[in-house]
């Protein structure tokens, strides 16, 4: 399921706190027992150009299989699942939860989806039967073949891209960048609407990793995909730290364009302008967030109202 391949004794758990070994076999600690039910807006998610408006039923379990130093949401990720806080969910329930919230979209997040595959998979397909749309948000750290299981039932994901340096990626969350690289190559050669999110932190995110980072996505055929900076704010194991600067969220901004993305926007601002939606060819505003709340949409068909010029996404 994952790439750190852990290997377990007898009864001993794993890095994730989700897996256990019992005499041989690997059993899931997380399944039905979700520590984070809500309705977002999609725009939270982040995913901008995946049915703008829209609410989502999102749900996690406790667990992950990452350790990130500044992750907002470590009193869940890093916790037993049955210890943690929760509820009792069962498939089933997930699925009607949603459709009472009036909700068409079902979204695993929070913490890390990949921990609950099993839990995830049983949902995403009722989902499916149920006519719900399924949106993962993931940091990405799947092997393939896990990964292409679930690509049918999905509709959409985002993927955290956490640097563009191994050892970094090491040091700042116990992972390795080239099995997150290979799932976006996978969702994006399967066809899965993808955005991707780069949390911007001061000492750690350098102009020239970022640099590398965008030349990268757009080489390899990702110049369409809408990237996300995120602002930080001190917090976990890196509280010490200040906030990101907006000069230093700009410039990856800038540097984003110059590289070829073409929807760059940036998260945790109360700036507003940073997140709308132009036109990359005649630079018509196209979508107005305030928030998440969206104030203006001008697309007709996915297309700029203006030059026709058209706005890749799931518009309908």
């Amino acid at each position: 399921l994952c790439p750190h391949n852990c290997t377990l004794k007898d009864r001993e758990v794993g890095l994730c706190r989700t897996r256990v070994n019992i005499k041989g076999k690997l059993y899931t600690l997380a399944y039905a027992n979700p520590c984070a039910v809500n309705v977002d807006p999609i725009e939270k998610k982040p995913l901008y150009h995946f049915l703008p408006s829209s609410t989502v039923f999102s749900i996690a379990t406790g667990g992950c299989n990452f350790t990130c130093k500044n992750c907002q949401n470590f009193s869940i990720s890093q916790s037993d699942p049955q210890i943690v806080r929760h509820v009792t969910m069962n498939p089933e329930e997930v699925v009607q939860a949603c459709l009472r919230s009036n909700c068409k979209i079902l979204a695993y997040t929070y913490t890390e989806p990949t921990v609950f595959y099993e839990y995830m998979l049983d949902i995403a397909s009722l989902a499916k039967e149920n006519g719900i749309r399924n949106v993962l948000v993931s940091n990405g750290y799947i092997n393939p073949g896990p990964l292409k299981k679930l690509i049918p039932l999905l509709d959409a994901a985002n993927i955290d891209l956490k640097a563009f340096d191994e050892d970094l990626y090491k040091n700042l969350c116990g992972g390795s960048l080239k099995h997150v690289l290979n799932t976006l190559k996978i969702l994006k050669q399967k066809k899965i609407w993808l955005e991707i999110t780069h949390l911007v932190i001061p000492s750690y995110s350098r102009p020239d990793s970022i640099e590398r980072m965008c030349y990268w996505l757009s080489n390899n055929d990702f110049s369409d995909c809408p990237l996300h900076f995120s602002r930080f704010f001190p917090i976990y194991r890196l509280s010490t730290l200040p906030s990101t600067p907006l000069d230093l969220l700009l410039q990856a901004k800038e540097i984003a364009h110059h590289a070829g993305i073409k929807y760059v926007y940036l998260g945790n601002m109360r700036e507003s302008v940073y997140s709308h939606t132009y036109c990359p060819n005649c630079k018509k505003l196209l979508i107005e967030r305030m928030g998440y709340i969206i104030s203006n949409v001008d697309l007709s068909g996915g297309k700029c109202s203006n030059c026709q010029t058209i706005i890749p996404g799931v518009w309908s």
